[in-house]
């Protein structure tokens, strides 16, 4: 993953996703924001105003330090599906290379519920079925079961979150040349255009409800522009 992410292609990942996540959730200022997986590269892009930056990567990745405020190593190993933190301790949670490993989708998913704040927003991002990057197997997006949109969406919806916007990325080819990494907010637009069910990556952004009933997120609206989800109020403050 670090190796990936060091690259030109992954940094050019990198920016895609980090400007769909900073358009959706804005800087997250006064917020408390957990990274699953290896969301190490899409934490950096909201500097430091959250209130807290947390990420969680498996225990089999190796030990990996972040420091991003330099108040020491930021990261957490975690070595089963229970993840070690308080309930409702995080106001935005974002999932990047971890649902596709996960033996137990919905046991993983319990745990993000339960570590997420009441009216809390998670991003699920994974690699999409129908994408070339899931066949990448020199990436971390081949690694492991990729997903539909739809899969995640029913996922969410029996996990007790009400999916509020979903979108593709990375329509770039997975290929670390020049053309491509240098363009790749190109290759987004272009594919946005030509081939909207094609991208590398799906994200599906949802809310944790109390009282959710199951299948009530599935109706919920779909958009390519993940912007147009209104960030929640969270513990009285809003993000910006």
């Amino acid at each position: 993953m670090q190796r990936f992410y060091a690259s030109s292609l992954g940094t050019a990942v990198t920016r895609i996703l980090s400007g769909k996540l900073t358009d959706l959730w804005g800087d997250a200022r006064g917020l408390s924001l957990l990274g699953l997986g290896y969301a190490l590269p899409v934490l950096d892009a909201f500097g430091p105003a959250p209130s807290r930056r947390v990420a969680g990567v498996p225990l089999d990745h190796g030990p990996v330090r972040w420091d991003p405020a330099g108040r020491g190593n930021a990261t957490v190993a975690i070595g089963d599906v229970r993840l070690p933190f308080p309930d409702g301790m995080f106001d935005r949670v974002i999932i990047l290379h971890g649902l596709e490993e996960s033996g137990d989708p919905r046991a993983y998913l319990r745990e993000i519920w339960r570590v997420t704040a009441p009216e809390g927003r998670i991003v699920l991002a994974a690699a999409n079925r129908s994408g070339l990057w899931a066949r990448a197997t020199r990436t971390p997006f081949g690694q492991g079961r990729p997903w539909t949109r739809a899969q995640l969406m029913n996922l969410l919806s029996i996990g007790l979150f009400q999916v509020t916007a979903s979108s593709s990325a990375l329509y770039m080819p997975p290929l670390a040349t020049p053309l491509v990494t240098s363009a790749a907010e190109g290759w987004e637009v272009m594919g946005r255009m030509m081939a909207p069910g094609l991208g590398g990556v799906v994200l599906v952004e949802a809310v944790k409800r109390l009282y959710a009933s199951p299948g009530g997120g599935a109706q919920a609206p779909v958009t390519e522009k993940v912007r147009i989800a209104r960030p929640a109020t969270t513990n009285g403050r809003d993000s910006h």
